[in-house]
């Protein structure tokens, strides 16, 4: 276990120096500081509380930016280091690859739990300033969506490690990297809605709806987000949505486990399989 804790410190350090944390950081940071100070115009006219409409507007942010970020830190994470020949330095001590995987898996996620705390903390510190309030149910939303962000970014954290595991150079890992996250995270609720349109309520079941939504992390995510805090839910315009689910919380998060485990079980199969 030593070893998978100094080569996720080495990662983190190595993250610093490449300005990762702090880029990221100031990304999510300035982005949910605009959507903070903007989002609280209307709360008075349309009746909801500041922190709902911050949670609900963090969430949609977290959807695009934050998969983008995994996957652009976790992209070459296996094959830039082959390229540079640094795997190949870091084998020939008595080290397991599994260690090896697991340990840059948490250099990682700690690099981006960090960067996604900080910068959507800032957003919850800067309320006050707006005169907004808030009580436990709301902090407590807001913690859930903040904890939620981490497991999503974990997600696409393991995919990208996953491609990283399988492809030869790290051109390649970026594209396919890029096209799995345009896939999962744009092209898929399109096609989704288009086929509920086509099919006007014929043969697609809810159960099959559910598993259909179930198969793309960032929908497991949303509903969670909207499905586990009333508030949220309905001044999300999505309440309709988040009605007809009948999946609970916890098979929400399940889900996310899995499409966490699953990748990085791959990753590591393909990894210990791959010559150096």
């Amino acid at each position: 276990m030593n070893s998978v804790i100094t080569i996720a410190a080495k990662e983190i350090q190595q993250a610093i120096r490449n300005r990762w944390v702090l880029a990221a950081t100031l990304l999510l940071a300035g982005l949910a500081l605009s959507l903070t100070f903007l989002g609280s115009a209307p709360t008075g006219t349309v009746g909801a509380r500041a922190l709902d409409v911050v949670i609900v507007s963090l969430s949609s942010l977290t959807i695009f930016l934050i998969p983008l970020i995994a996957l652009l830190i976790a992209h070459d994470a296996i094959v830039g280091d082959m390229e540079r020949g640094t795997m190949l330095l870091l084998l020939s001590y008595p080290v397991a690859r599994w260690q090896v995987l697991l340990g840059k898996f948490l250099g990682h996620l700690a690099v981006l739990a960090f960067a996604t705390c900080l910068g959507y903390g800032a957003a919850a510190a800067a309320l006050p300033i707006t005169g907004s309030s808030f009580d436990s149910e709301g902090l407590a939303a807001f913690a859930a969506m903040i904890g939620s962000s981490i497991l999503l970014g974990a997600v696409f954290v393991a995919i990208g490690y996953l491609v990283s595991a399988v492809v030869r150079d790290r051109g390649t890992a970026a594209g396919l990297c890029i096209g799995l996250w345009l896939a999962l995270v744009l092209i898929y609720d399109m096609a989704l809605l288009g086929l509920l349109v086509l099919d006007q309520g014929r043969n697609i079941s809810g159960g099959m709806l559910n598993a259909l939504l179930l198969l793309n992390p960032t929908d497991a995510y949303r509903l969670f987000n909207l499905t586990g805090f009333a508030n949220v839910s309905l001044f999300s315009g999505m309440a309709g949505l988040a009605g007809s689910s009948t999946l609970s919380v916890q098979a929400l998060l399940t889900a996310l486990v899995l499409w966490i485990l699953v990748p990085l079980a791959g990753a590591a199969l393909a990894f210990s399989r791959r010559e150096l």
